[in-house]
């Protein structure tokens, strides 16, 4: 059974939206939601977002669940082995973009997976302009 006949009986058994595992090559996600629309599920598709803390890792965990690693991905973590700041700020900026770019696609919901990182996922929609509320509650 494909991945798809699974979310297909998912759906016909009352699932409503589906989110993705992570995955950084948004070409690849936009195709396979062109061929879940194909065999016409229609519930919202959210991307999985991973921003990496830790490539090594995530080059681990993605060769555990099949997804793949743009050889332009490895390119900015290359050499940042032993500079967690650094690495963080290029995370950062790396999974804004990927979110920016499914945002110019149509995408409107994402899903991150934090690992358990939630600063790193905080500077992400820092970048992307979301911002938390500050502003004290008004009591009557």
């Amino acid at each position: 059974m494909t991945d798809i006949d699974m979310l297909k009986r998912k759906v016909d058994n009352g699932a409503t939206r589906a989110i993705t595992q992570f995955f950084f090559d948004n070409d690849h996600f936009e195709r396979y939601v062109e061929r879940v629309r194909k065999a016409g599920i229609y519930i919202p598709i959210v991307p999985g977002i991973l921003p990496v803390h830790n490539f090594s890792q995530v080059e681990k965990f993605a060769n555990m669940c099949g997804a793949s690693i743009p050889t332009w991905l490895a390119n900015r973590f290359d050499g940042l082995e032993n500079d967690p700041e650094i690495r963080s700020l290029v995370a950062s900026a790396v999974a804004a973009e990927q979110v920016m770019d499914l945002a110019d696609r149509g995408f409107e919901e994402f899903h991150f997976y934090t690992m358990n990182r939630a600063k790193l996922v905080y500077a992400v929609c820092h970048l992307l302009g979301l911002r938390q509320n500050t502003e004290p509650k008004k009591t009557f």
